[in-house]
């Protein structure tokens, strides 16, 4: 039934065991150089604070574009550029929601540090990942629901989060594994997830590594 994966983890398996590492020493060491290629023609330093930005830029937009944004801003101008300097970048980077973003951007430094103690020594990131998300967290990150969290987390290193994105729940839907939602509640997601955990044990892998092989099945890139 999966036997695709499986052909697909024989071709591209150094591609995303070379893009796990690049996560650990994000979440290890605070910063990471990302290569893309050959998938695609960018390779830049990331830092926590960008990685996070990342994220929320992201949401309604393609992984592709977010990289080409975080690229060009760099870790520099996530934490520095005003609110009118980051909406202008983006916008002209064709963003649909720049002052949305961007706002959320300047906000998201008046709590990094927040983030910060909330991932130092944590081991799980199912752990801490409602916290980001929950309305009544003070760890909270404006823009940030259960997919927004898992994505910046796995991109930090956890390994047991699973990014339920349209990609997979296409995935999930062609295989039968879930019906055909048309609104994704918190309830559905998790059991979306629940359902890639047992894909996950019958393939051998962890929930960030299965993530990057759908994504390339659906794309034909190894991304983040």
């Amino acid at each position: 039934m999966f036997e695709e994966l499986l052909t697909v983890k024989a071709r591209i398996e150094p591609y995303v065991k070379k893009r796990l590492e690049e996560f650990k020493r994000l979440g290890r060491e605070g910063k990471t150089t990302f290569d893309f290629r050959p998938f695609a023609e960018y390779v830049y330093e990331a830092d926590l604070f960008s990685e996070l930005c990342f994220c929320l830029l992201t949401a309604n937009w393609s992984a592709l574009s977010g990289i080409r944004a975080q690229s060009k801003i760099g870790t520099e101008g996530f934490k520095n550029l005003s609110l009118e300097e980051l909406e202008k970048m983006l916008a002209s980077l064709g963003h649909r929601f720049a002052r949305q973003r961007a706002e959320r951007i300047i906000k998201a430094r008046e709590r990094f540090d927040k983030v910060l103690e909330l991932i130092k020594g944590a081991k799980s990131g199912k752990d801490i990942r409602d916290l980001l998300s929950d309305t009544c967290s003070k760890y909270k990150v404006e823009g940030f629901g259960l997919k927004e969290s898992s994505h910046f987390l796995r991109n930090i290193g956890f390994e047991d989060v699973a990014i339920v994105d349209r990609h997979i729940f296409r995935y999930l839907k062609e295989k039968g594994l879930i019906p055909d939602y048309k609104t994704i509640t918190r309830k559905i997601y998790l059991e979306a997830e629940k359902k890639l955990e047992e894909l996950c044990e019958s393939l051998g892998v962890s929930q960030a590594e299965l993530d990057l092989y759908i994504f390339y099945h659906k794309t034909g890139k190894v991304l983040k």
